[in-house]
């Protein structure tokens, strides 16, 4: 007994020794000018409770508790009153800092997700033993490495997958059609992510790159589509889509900016708590593409980074922004080495758009009632000046030059989407189509087959209309109206009832569309899935008659008359 105790209270100091450089960081990080003693008296007497409070518990608690698992759950409680950005990195996280700041990984090259419950191959990266030695998208992954994924977290799964290149992982999956699980012994290679998704022509003339991400290399990705575009014909015009792109490295950030603004010319800049701790980020180059006219595709979940590039572009009257308002995150992160297999990814700065405005939305500085960050009111936000004279204002994200909403949704799209049922139909539809013609189209017969798939797979889907009156009757009934109005409310509900049926029909276009993008994508990769939701893409097809127009094009950039 006496053993274990000494034992736990070898492992509690190694613990203890270990938090000591978060709390160093903590103490110098937040030391703001005019700090004077009574501010270090606080740090010290908090280190001190802190590490009593840890002692105390570790060792007198009435359960036994892992020391190293207490120690997290107290930095993870520390750094939860800060913003969601400011988080602990332990030796499971390192591999996704090792993504952000390398763009590169170990793996077998499948992306997975959950699709009904299951984890799921959903995407494969060509050229990589996954896809070389026949994983398909849409098998279900029911073992890594002998465990099986039942009840497992997909992040657990990932980190299973991953590994050190040159390794084997042994993977059985289950596949629709076959009776049997299909075992395979994959090789981990190092993979390296791609920034690029897609670089093509729209139409004559115009060129488009949709960047999904800022990795390290994503300013020579760009310069690489670049060339590839001038090589395979005459660029007039280029749509830069940052739509669903989360953000990234700030550095990769200005290099894509570089490519398009003079050089020395003023991208971002950041300022953090201290006096002096201001950083302005210029272009370096000569740009590749000085006066091309340019168009930058954002919405709601373009962010961080994203916000960097589509916010210097519209303050420098570089290009339009089309789409809708951006995320509105305007915090640099830094990540700094704790020890040798953690670290913290901490809010270090604001950043500042080349107008001198920070698009950040939530303030988490100030919380309301509820714990939650607050928002800056409309009326409240400040107005900056773009290059052009033109208006912009502070504080959530970038308000694009031509607002174009994204595609309408019901609620059956949306439930459709939800549980992946065009996912899986078009796996059901790659089982028994080994081919695909070059003109493939949905036809009338297909969509009246996914019909009977959701029938047959159990699909359901209250839609708005039933759902309120629900409400509307439960209302009724309690506000003891007459039994007229609630039966004339049971009427309807009966005739919504006998309308469900034909829900696929009456949204047959969307449908339509949703699945032949799924089996384009499965079948023929990812350029035709691209390729094919440009010309229903409406705020693609809005850009581009932008930039197709000189005259509306100079007049949203203010350069009417000049």
């Amino acid at each position: 007994m006496n053993q274990t105790r000494i034992s736990s209270r070898k492992k509690i100091y190694r613990a203890a020794f270990f938090l000591m450089p978060l709390l160093a960081l903590t103490f110098f990080g937040f030391v703001s000018e005019g700090s004077d003693a009574e501010f270090y008296l606080k740090i010290y007497r908090g280190i001190d409770v802190y590490g009593k409070v840890y002692k105390e518990v570790a060792v007198n608690y009435v359960d036994t508790l892992n020391p190293e698992e207490f120690m997290r759950a107290g930095i993870d409680g520390m750094l939860k009153t800060l913003d969601p950005y400011t988080v602990f990195i332990g030796e499971k996280e390192n591999d996704e800092i090792d993504l952000i700041t390398t763009g590169k990984y170990g793996g077998v090259g499948v992306t997975i997700g959950f699709r009904d419950g299951y984890i799921t191959v959903i995407n494969l990266l060509e050229g990589f033993s996954a896809a070389k030695q026949g994983v398909e998208v849409g098998d279900r992954i029911i073992e890594v490495e002998g465990k099986t994924t039942k009840g497992i977290s997909l992040e657990a799964i990932r980190q299973l997958v991953r590994g050190a290149p040159g390794t084997e992982m042994k993977m059985k999956v289950e596949r629709e059609g076959e009776k049997k699980p299909i075992d395979f012994v994959l090789m981990r290679e190092e993979i390296s992510v791609h920034n690029i998704a897609y670089a093509g022509y729209v139409e004559d003339g115009v060129g488009y790159i949709r960047l999904e991400r800022f990795s390290r290399t994503a300013g020579d990705d760009l310069r690489n589509a670049i060339k590839d575009l001038r090589a395979k014909g005459e660029l007039k015009e280029l749509v830069l889509d940052l739509r669903d792109n989360p953000g990234g490295l700030l550095e990769s950030a200005v290099e894509v900016v570089s490519k398009f603004v003079p050089e020395n010319s003023l991208i971002v800049s950041t300022r953090g708590r201290k006096s002096g701790s201001e950083r302005k980020y210029t272009s370096s180059e000569a740009p590749m593409v000085h006066d091309l006219p340019l168009a930058v595709l954002v919405n709601r979940f373009s962010a961080s980074a994203s916000e960097i590039v589509s916010g210097a572009i519209q303050d420098l009257d570089r290009g339009v922004v089309v789409g809708t308002r951006t995320f509105g995150k305007g915090l640099v992160q830094t990540i700094i080495p704790l020890s040798e297999n953690s670290s913290i990814k901490m809010t270090s700065a604001k950043y500042y758009t080349p107008s001198g405005r920070c698009i950040q939305e939530i303030d988490y500085g100030h919380r309301d009632g509820d714990g939650n960050g607050t928002i800056v009111p409309d009326s409240l936000k400040r107005e900056f000046r773009t290059v052009h004279n033109r208006r912009v204002w502070e504080s959530g994200g970038i308000l694009p030059d031509t607002i174009v909403s994204d595609s309408p949704h019901s609620t059956f799209l949306n439930e459709l989407n939800r549980k992946a049922m065009f996912f899986k139909y078009a796996n059901h539809y790659a089982a028994e189509n080994k081919t695909l013609p070059d003109n493939f189209e949905v036809t009338q017969k297909q969509i009246e087959d996914f019909a009977i798939f959701l029938k047959e797979n159990g699909f359901e889907c209250e839609e708005e209309g039933e759902a309120k009156l629900k409400e509307l009757r439960t209302l009724a009934t309690d506000a003891r109206y007459d039994k007229s109005f609630v039966d004339g409310i049971e009427k309807l509900e009966t005739i919504l009832k006998g309308d469900k049926g034909k829900q696929i029909y009456r949204y047959q276009d969307e449908i339509r569309l949703a699945l032949k993008t799924e089996i384009l994508a499965r079948m023929k990769g990812d350029k035709a899935r691209f390729e094919s939701t440009f010309p229903s893409d409406r705020q693609l097809q809005t850009a581009v008659r932008i930039l197709k127009s000189k005259k509306i094009f100079d007049k949203l950039l203010g350069m009417k008359g000049k």
